[in-house]
């Protein structure tokens, strides 16, 4: 059984969610994100994409979607494999 790193996870979720608002998977992550965590992460999602898309912002934005996720990993730990799998699926749909 893997050990789950909640901070380690957060922060690579928080990379790659980044990473992904101004690429092509957003549309699909949007989605998913509205899924598994809810219309509110979806439209936080959406403000990163813009602001991102009007300012060179990644490094905040990384930082607080990693205190977002690891709110949601604190409050659901259930969620950790999803965002752990979120993450790779995501990574992959990456240019």
């Amino acid at each position: 059984m893997d050990v789950i790193h909640p901070q380690r996870v957060a922060w690579d979720t928080a990379r790659v969610f980044v990473a992904a608002t101004t690429a092509d998977a957003y549309w699909w992550l949007s989605e998913m994100v509205g899924n598994h965590l809810g219309v509110t992460y979806q439209l936080k999602l959406a403000e990163t994409r813009l602001r991102l898309l009007t300012e060179d912002a990644s490094i905040a934005e990384s930082g607080m979607w990693r205190v977002r996720l690891q709110d949601v990993i604190a409050e659901r730990p259930e969620l950790a494999r999803v965002l752990i799998d979120l993450t790779r699926e995501t990574a992959a749909r990456l240019p």
